[in-house]
């Protein structure tokens, strides 16, 4: 089952967990860091670093950065910290803090840019987030959010288990005051917090015959993202036994379906601060 934390987590915090959020991190980078630049910046803050797989790839994309992580989970902290300090050619530029995002324990303009990716889905009042975001940034300094768009989801053939698992898995989500449809919102949150020069951009994966061996490969990644959270789901009475083992069989079915189509979109949004 899950480990437990002082804060609620759809996915858990286990290791299997942790490994996926590494892997995804890798299998999701082409798309996710097509648009960000962080060239001109040299002391960037991460909110929601988990177990630092994004870190890592912020500092192997940009050599001059230097990134510092917060995170309420010392669990993830702990694993981030050991991943990376692996990595000698890393030493001396990262540093992880375990620190609430809405709260956080730095002065004001103390970096030049921020990272968050698929970490406003899952916190209560992501406003109060960005407005600390937009508090220890210095005046021009970019800020750039990746987001989940859930209602976007589409698997082909029609899959009961696998929708039904869905609508449980965002129920759940909204429930423990998260919002799996944040990423449509980011343009009204930026706005509120006085964020300017507000760039928001859909990035869709659309897999289908034209593609056949990258649409298994998102399948199977998406179907690993999903199992993610069945214990949770299970433990919450939001899901049976049943329909956690129809959505993998059908997953599964899905996968290997020569005439299959996958579809999901998400959201990027670029701002400044002045």
């Amino acid at each position: 089952m899950t480990q437990k934390s002082d804060f609620p987590y759809l996915h858990g915090f286990s290791n299997t967990e942790q490994e996926r959020l590494s892997k995804q991190a890798k299998f999701a980078e082409h798309t996710v860091y097509k648009n960000i630049n962080f060239s001109e910046q040299r002391n960037i803050l991460e909110v929601g670093s988990g177990v630092g797989a994004q870190t890592e790839i912020l500092l192997r994309r940009f050599p001059d950065l230097k990134v510092t992580g917060i995170d309420r989970s010392k669990e993830q902290l702990a694993t981030a910290k050991k991943f990376l300090e692996s990595k000698n050619e890393l030493t001396g530029r990262f540093e992880f803090k375990s620190m609430d995002a809405t709260k956080m324990k730095f002065d004001g303009e103390n970096f030049d840019g921020a990272f968050l990716c698929w970490v406003l889905e899952h916190i209560p009042r992501p406003e109060r987030v960005l407005s600390e975001v937009r508090r220890v940034l210095r005046p021009g300094s970019p800020v750039y959010i990746t987001e989940v768009l859930n209602s976007s989801f589409l698997l082909d053939p029609y899959s009961p288990n696998v929708w039904k698992y869905w609508m449980a898995f965002n129920d759940y989500q909204y429930d423990m005051k998260g919002d799996p449809f944040i990423g449509a919102k980011l343009g009204n949150l930026l706005l509120q917090q006085g964020f300017k020069d507000i760039q928001v951009e859909t990035v869709t994966w659309h897999l289908d015959n034209r593609r056949p061996k990258q649409r298994k490969e998102y399948i199977d990644f998406w179907h690993e993202l999903l199992f993610s959270a069945s214990d949770q789901l299970l433990e919450a009475g939001r899901v049976t036994e049943e329909i956690v083992e129809g959505m993998k069989r059908e997953m599964e079915q899905v996968a290997s379906d020569p005439n299959a189509v996958f579809y999901y979109s998400f959201i990027q949004a670029k701002a400044k601060v002045y």
